[in-house]
């Protein structure tokens, strides 16, 4: 922070070492843009009785939060959520388990969708923010007061994941590399957007909106949505560089990992509550 010139270093600090989590936040903002620690559980590291170092999962049972959980992810967009003004205004960082994970993750998504208005969301890369495999989106949200009726309507997503190659050295992601999501996000006025995918039209379209219905609907209320199709999968003839083919395939292998031990987490989970 400091060499971005953010804070002094004879006066009060821009970082605080406390755990951001453990209570509520003494200020509210308009905006939050948020890139959370990554790793999924909160843990704290002790001494035991015969000296050895353990960690154990961190759950914050606060009042403002909408979900006890140890998911360190769906605790920060629980936190974000509180720091906000009621017209305030938040875009954060998430992997792919805070769209589908059930339990908790359930919950939360339900009332992000009933108590702010979850308007877009932009399915990245793997590797842009997170370690290689693991997918990241961005969610923006705008707070609202309370209200018997959902606030979200629908939800636009921009799909710059499906049959977007990028990596870290030879292809890395840039800013231009997203003005047509911000040409389609209409920062000008979001309340005026088009959809560029049409079913008959324009099926590559990356950019398409469902309702508040149809994302309810769904098993867990699973924000995982995509519907374009992998030409990697189907186009032989026009395949990656072997080193890129290669580092894909790396990827999917620990993607799929790390949804295999959100899996086994969650029965670790059920056989301890039964």
């Amino acid at each position: 922070m400091f060499l971005h010139n953010i804070g002094e270093i004879d006066g009060e600090g821009a970082v605080s070492p406390n755990d951001a989590l453990v209570a509520p936040s003494t200020r509210t903002y308009d905006y939050v843009l948020a890139n959370p620690p990554f790793g999924k559980k909160s843990s704290m590291s002790f001494t035991n009785e015969e000296g050895e170092q353990e960690t154990d999962d961190l759950t914050y049972n606060r009042q403002d939060f909408w979900a006890t959980t140890s998911n360190k992810q769906l605790n920060f967009v629980q936190h974000i959520r509180t720091m906000l003004k009621t017209t305030g205004r938040a875009a954060i960082v998430v992997p792919d388990n805070v769209l589908f994970e059930g339990g908790a993750g359930e919950t939360i998504r339900k009332k992000l969708l009933e108590n702010t208005d979850l308007h877009t969301i932009l399915r990245l890369p793997t590797g842009i923010f997170y370690a290689n495999g693991v997918k990241a989106n961005v969610i923006f949200f705008d707070n609202r007061k309370a209200s018997p009726s959902p606030w979200t309507e629908e939800v636009w997503y921009y799909d710059y994941r499906t049959n977007v190659h990028h990596t870290l050295k030879k292809k890395p992601m840039r800013f231009e590399d997203l003005s047509d999501f911000i040409n389609c996000y209409n920062p000008a006025n979001r309340h005026e957007r088009k959809e560029a995918w049409d079913a008959d039209g324009n099926p590559e379209g990356r950019w398409r909106k469902f309702s508040y219905e149809e994302l309810v609907a769904r098993d867990k209320t699973s924000l995982d949505v995509f519907w374009l199709k992998d030409k990697s999968l189907t186009d032989l003839d026009n395949l990656p560089e072997p080193d890129e083919l290669a580092e894909e395939i790396i990827e999917d292998l620990e993607a799929g990992l790390n949804s295999f031990r959100a899996v086994l987490t969650s029965l670790s989970k059920s056989e301890k509550a039964a």
